[in-house]
């Protein structure tokens, strides 16, 4: 999808950022001040917290050097139209969540792949920033000029199976036959591995989904199921890590290197504190500290799978992740499972 400057300028309100209305290099690189989006809103105070408080870290500390306009909510850009923005340099930066872009992005889909987002989820720190991993994954996006400069130190909690009092789901053989919510590639193939439909719904409509019988169980981070009351239509937790997403921030490369070197100092102050900040809170201090306490207060049945039928998920999605090394290519492919699984790649 490509956004002209009709488009972009109706949508801003005639914003002035060299950038976003297609000046010369020159001009782009003295600018002061960068757009930014997300489409999360601040309602998801749990994912929210690292792009909002990078944001505001920036403008903090800027001073007279730069100054951030952000815009969440989709206010600006919806879900999709985001990389191609960034890509055609109408935005400066980006926050997505890796799933969400994995099919124009390949590489991130190690982020999701189903019996590597375990041992992921469980070693944040082999993806932060300098690691052999994030490494690897940014050179891979800067062969299609994009500079990956955070992955929040981590992915978030795993998105588990969440089912119904009338369809629970409590085993690997229980998800036969049920109809259940995915969103990314890699959760649509592992549900069907064990014999579930496949139903693509949007956070936004899973509730109802849910409260009619549209679907029986869903795929979903703890994140989604607290931001959308899900908890009042699911009652069943089978902790079983079928996929999973980090949320990065992205630039085009080309912009990128045409900043101000004093301008990219402020930026990637505040990549560091994301990378410090930004999975670890949403993990711990919203997710562990505050969902599951209540949930289970609440009556929410938690089901910890063992460790043959983690085993058992693992071996059976070794099609998912054989198909996403051939996508990516078999030595990258294999080298990131392994570098993810904390093996020598």
């Amino acid at each position: 999808m490509s956004i002209n400057r009709r488009h972009f300028m109706a949508a801003t309100g005639a914003l002035t950022l060299g950038s976003a209305v297609g000046l010369s290099a020159q001009r782009a690189e003295a600018a002061k001040v960068l757009t930014g989006v997300t489409y999360l809103p601040p309602s998801y105070a749990d994912l929210a917290y690292g792009s909002q408080g990078f944001v505001d870290f920036v403008n903090e500390h800027g001073g007279d050097t730069v100054s951030l306009d952000f815009y969440d909510s989709g206010r600006l850009l919806a879900a999709d139209e985001q990389l191609p923005a960034l890509r055609s340099g109408n935005i400066d930066f980006m926050f997505h969540t890796t799933s969400y872009v994995t099919r124009s992005l390949p590489i991130l889909g190690v982020l999701g792949l189903p019996g590597v987002v375990g041992p992921l989820y469980d070693n944040p720190d082999r993806l932060k920033r300098g690691t052999p991993l994030f490494e690897l994954i940014a050179a891979e996006l800067e062969k299609g000029g994009i500079t990956l400069l955070s992955l929040g130190g981590g992915i978030m909690e795993p998105e588990y199976i969440w089912s119904t009092e009338s369809a629970p789901i409590d085993s690997l053989d229980g998800i036969a036959g049920k109809r259940i919510r995915v969103v990314s590639f890699e959760a649509t193939k592992a549900i069907e591995d064990f014999n579930g439909a496949s139903v693509r719904i949007p956070s936004s409509e899973l509730y109802l989904a849910l409260q009619r019988g549209t679907v029986d169980a869903a795929v979903a981070n703890i994140s989604t199921v607290n931001g959308r009351s899900l908890q009042e239509q699911v009652n069943h937790a089978f902790l079983v890590p079928v996929t999973a997403f980090a949320i990065g921030i992205f630039v085009q490369t080309s912009r990128w290197n045409a900043l101000d070197e004093d301008v990219k100092k402020v930026f990637m102050d505040g990549v560091e504190w994301f990378d410090e900040n930004s999975a670890r809170v949403a993990n711990v201090d919203y997710f562990q500290d505050k969902y599951w306490p209540a949930f289970k207060e609440g009556g929410m049945q938690v089901i910890e799978p063992d460790a043959a039928t983690l085993e058992r998920f693992s071996e059976v999605s070794v099609n998912v992740r054989d198909a996403w090394s051939a996508e990516v290519g078999e030595e990258i492919g294999k080298k990131a499972i392994a570098l993810a699984l904390g093996e020598s790649a």
